[in-house]
């Protein structure tokens, strides 16, 4: 009788695993390269070794490294138990093979948790959420071409969208209930993230006006109420500004005007 062809094989046997545990891929597939990439990251960066996953029955060493090195694919219960024990959202690795931003369950999660944090453990919960969705960014940042590559921009805007979308979940959440240090990490790491990241786009030729002037008034260390009045505009339109909203066209000049100086 034949052999499966490769797309269809199944990963060998091994310690703690069975042969179901993969699906390997005949041809060169970049979601999955950069899937599996993504995942041995996680794995290393939280210290979890391949005898770990084999010993607790999760994936077993063959399987394991033929899915970092984007030669196969976990079945989807085996991502499912992945994802447990990388601490992400149900669903992660297949939208980091999609191209998409892993940050969206996780900020879905933080939002309804967000609704009626009633108590520190509520606020500590989505501060937790919210640290995972970073970490899902970190990803998706580390896999942008450089600054001054022209697809830069493009590629960068979704994954600035979702930053500055944890922030507002976490800011709320810190002035609804008690500011846990789950929270604290959480506002941190987005502050963070979205500082280093504003900052190399804003490099970009074709930087749109949001990332340069989120950029000049960190590196000034300006609120924006101060940035406003030294554009001598109101402090919602430079709100707006930076989240990419549509502002007249005299408030673009005094913004343009106002980062020249800074700069």
């Amino acid at each position: 009788m034949p052999s499966p062809p490769s797309s269809a094989r199944s990963g060998g046997p091994g310690f703690g695993g069975g042969r179901d545990d993969t699906i390997e891929i005949g041809e060169s597939d970049p979601g999955l390269i950069r899937a599996g990439a993504a995942a041995a990251a996680r794995r290393r960066e939280l210290d979890i070794s391949q005898r770990r996953l084999a010993a607790e029955g999760i994936i077993n060493a063959g399987a394991l490294i033929a899915f970092e090195k984007g030669r196969s694919w976990p079945r989807e219960r085996t991502r499912a138990k992945l994802e447990k024990v990388l601490r992400w959202p149900t669903g992660t690795i297949a939208r980091i093979r999609r191209g998409e931003s892993a940050a969206d369950e996780a900020a879905a999660e933080a939002a309804r948790d967000d609704s009626d944090p009633a108590d520190d453990g509520a606020a500590s919960l989505l501060g937790q959420a919210v640290v995972a969705a970073v970490d899902s960014c970190t990803l998706a940042i580390a896999a942008l071409p450089p600054g001054d590559d022209p697809e830069f921009t493009k590629r960068a805007a979704p994954i600035l969208a979702d930053l500055r979308h944890l922030e507002t979940i976490a800011v709320r959440a810190t002035r609804i209930s008690r500011i846990t240090p789950e929270l604290i990490k959480a506002l941190s790491a987005v502050r963070r993230h979205r500082d280093e990241l504003t900052a190399l786009g804003a490099k970009a030729p074709d930087a749109p006006l949001a990332q340069r002037l989120y950029a000049a008034r960190r590196r000034a260390s300006l609120s924006t109420g101060e940035t406003a009045r030294a554009a001598g505009v109101d402090e919602e339109m430079i709100i707006r500004a930076e989240a990419e909203q549509p502002v007249p066209a005299h408030v673009v000049d005094a913004i343009e005007t106002l980062i020249a100086h800074i700069n």
